[in-house]
């Protein structure tokens, strides 16, 4: 596991862990050879710390543990990536990722990982109920319904495609997509096995 690998002079190499199902970067830590082959033994991901001088399971205190999917070593060997599954959140402020200190460029422009961030917020809205949130109301309301406004979505999707108004096929985009992460919840699907699927029909 270690061979090759570029630990610098403290013996340690950077690590970063990234949502699974969001494709978000969460946190930047470090690993010695022993966090790095606990990690890959247990599936939970194990750091060093340098302020504290040892190694520590992520949540082994708080229970904000990190399932491991994959570990991926850069192409110098002196970086890893870990894809991860999150439980709560990642930072110890609270957030869900270190990362939200922003700095400069265009943050509406924020990419494909919304959805991921999307299908988050409609989980929580299964598992725990709002009452006037509408996504609640759909997971009351069940299958049928959830799959009834999906369609109605896809058709007025279809019909803003033959229109020239930009925005208004951006929107109804939109609620498509919504719904349909509504409605993979609905039924149990996660993005991540999507993705996986359409990942076998690419390769």
């Amino acid at each position: 596991m270690t061979e090759n690998v570029k630990f610098d002079d403290r013996g340690l190499i950077c690590a970063i862990a990234q949502d699974i199902e969001s494709g978000e970067v969460l946190m930047q830590a470090y690993m010695n050879a022993e966090a790095l082959e606990l990690t890959r033994q247990t599936g939970y991901a194990h750091y060093y710390s340098c302020s504290r001088n040892k190694l520590w399971k992520k949540g082994e205190e708080s229970g904000h543990v990190q399932e491991v999917v994959s570990m991926t070593f850069d192409c110098d060997r002196d970086c890893v990536l870990l894809k991860i599954r999150q439980t709560v959140a990642a930072c110890h402020t609270g957030s869900y990722s270190c990362f939200f200190d922003f700095l400069q460029g265009d943050c509406e422009k924020i990419g494909v990982e919304m959805l991921g961030k999307l299908q988050r917020i409609v989980e929580d809205r299964k598992q725990n109920p709002v009452e006037g949130s509408y996504t609640s109301y759909l997971f009351e309301k069940g299958v049928d319904k959830i799959a009834k406004k999906a369609g109605e979505e896809a058709v007025e999707m279809v019909i803003a495609s033959k229109n020239e108004d930009k925005e208004e096929l951006i929107g109804e985009c939109a609620d498509l997509l919504y719904h349909t992460l509504v409605l993979l919840s609905e039924r149990g699907v996660s993005l991540s096995e999507v993705c996986t699927e359409l990942n076998k029909r690419h390769s």
